[in-house]
């Protein structure tokens, strides 16, 4: 008969629910995969009011020297241990290891931890491929080609992706990778060059960045360059701890806080599918200091909807601007996930975007077909429109702060469903053509056209 290891209740509250519980059922010299969060975590309200360079450099170094100097005791109690793959990470002050299951429990009793939790492993959903629709309806239906019409692409502009890699033997997207060992980072060692064997990421990125290569314009902002980080290995899974070094090289992905690499948005297309309607902040922390750090975070609401508080996390935290989907009717897809955030409350998704039916970039089978394209749906492919239109604007008006781009977006989205902010549409329709009138001294109206068949509400 196993003997099973035994929880103590004094540390119920250090040692998260779903770990307790895998615990009960592990013989003690079982090893597990965990992540430990430390007590001492950064105040990032005291880098207030610093420049954006000069914020972003003492953030890193802040960050770095505090995990530096709080982890070193923990570090020595798990090499006594032999805990194995001890993993640290400095963007949250904390750790990935892996050590026996009857270990556990003194570790979180240890007066600098936090919390002890799963390592788990989230699956990438199949990929919804949809029926072909009229190119580029998406693009005009947020009015994207009214700031190309006037000369703003997103050149100066670096956006990321966080996902499944990205294929940059594509013609619409390679020429637009920044290039450099600080553009690619894939934690768990598979690829040292851009690579996508799923294609999600690929789709994604076409969305946010793509050209015209095949004909017709599939990307929001073409003249911005990108940056990805392959938290999905080949076999379309993602550990938290991947997820974590993910978040933590897009903070610094050179590794010297004193160059200012960041991207300026970060794309998520992803979310915890497993958990609708809860409010898992286990990526809260990494958010918090990318968006400390002035870098915009999308993120797809999810497509767990039909049914209201569908929510899921790391869309509902606080600190993300969480992306819904439309179809070309302008009516929201049937499976769009739907608020209130089970964080706070507040309305969620904060903006719907097209994510029905939407033409990009696909997989070229190694170049063999460099000009492939793809019809896709679901949440995953409206955050996109939203990083995108950030781009554009920040390669216009570079002086937004992450703040005022963010409102800039909530105020001038289009007004859909019931009057005023809601749980289905959030604040709206994306329109980075309005945006682009609130922020340009130009006679904005000359250039935007009504879509046709359609009645728009600013």
């Amino acid at each position: 008969m196993a003997i099973l290891a035994v929880v103590s209740p004094v540390q119920a509250g250090t040692i998260q629910p779903g770990l307790q519980a895998r615990l009960l059922s592990l013989p003690p010299e079982q090893e597990i995969a965990v992540i430990v969060t430390l007590t001492d975590q950064e105040d990032f309200h005291r880098f207030r009011g610093l420049g954006k360079e000069v914020r972003r450099a003492k953030i890193g170094r802040a960050l770095r020297a505090r995990a530096e100097k709080s982890q070193r005791p923990l570090h020595e109690f798990l090499r006594k241990q032999k805990a194995l793959r001890l993993t640290p990470f400095w963007i949250f002050n904390g750790m990935a290891v892996t050590l026996r299951a009857d270990q556990v429990g003194e570790l979180a009793a240890r007066p600098e931890v936090m919390s002890v939790r799963l390592d788990k492993t989230l699956a990438l959903p199949e990929p919804d491929l949809a029926l072909a629709a009229a190119p580029e309806w998406n693009l005009s239906a947020i009015r994207a080609p009214v700031l190309w019409s006037r000369g703003h692409t997103g050149s100066g502009v670096v956006v990321a992706g966080m996902d499944t890699g990205v294929d940059a033997l594509h013609p619409d997207i390679g020429p637009r990778w920044r290039g450099g060992a600080n553009s690619w980072y894939d934690p768990n060692g598979e690829h040292p060059t851009p690579s996508d064997l799923n294609g999600h990421g690929t789709r994604t990125m076409g969305i946010m960045v793509g050209g015209d290569a095949g004909g017709t314009a599939i990307g929001v902002a073409p003249g911005a360059q990108w940056i990805a980080v392959k938290v999905f290995n080949d076999a379309n899974k993602a550990t938290e701890s991947a997820i974590h070094l993910g978040f933590q090289w897009l903070l610094d992905p050179d590794g010297n806080p004193g160059t200012d690499d960041l991207p300026d948005v970060v794309n998520i297309s992803w979310g915890l599918v497993d958990e609708v309607n809860v409010c898992d902040t286990v990526y809260q922390a990494d958010i918090q200091a990318l968006k400390a750090a002035e870098v915009a975070v999308v993120v797809a609401a999810g497509n767990s909807g039909s049914a209201p508080a569908t929510s899921l996390s790391p869309a509902n935290y606080p600190e993300s601007y969480s992306v819904g989907s439309v179809a070309d009717t302008l009516l929201v897809a049937e499976d769009s996930s739907r608020g209130p955030s089970a964080c706070d409350g507040s309305i969620f998704p904060s903006i719907v975007a097209p994510g029905v039916n939407v033409r990009t970039t696909d997989l070229t089978g190694g170049g063999t077909v460099p000009y492939s394209y793809a019809f896709v749906s679901g949440t995953s492919f409206a955050a996109p429109h939203v990083a995108g239109a950030m781009a554009l604007l920040l390669g216009m008006a570079p002086q937004l702060s992450v703040a005022e781009l963010e409102d800039l977006l909530r105020l001038t989205a289009r007004d859909l469903g019931d009057p005023g902010p809601d749980h289905t549409y959030g604040y709206g329709l994306l329109d980075v053509g309005a945006a682009y009138r609130r922020l340009s001294p130009f006679p904005w109206q000359l250039f935007v056209q009504p879509i046709a068949g359609q009645n728009m509400r600013e």
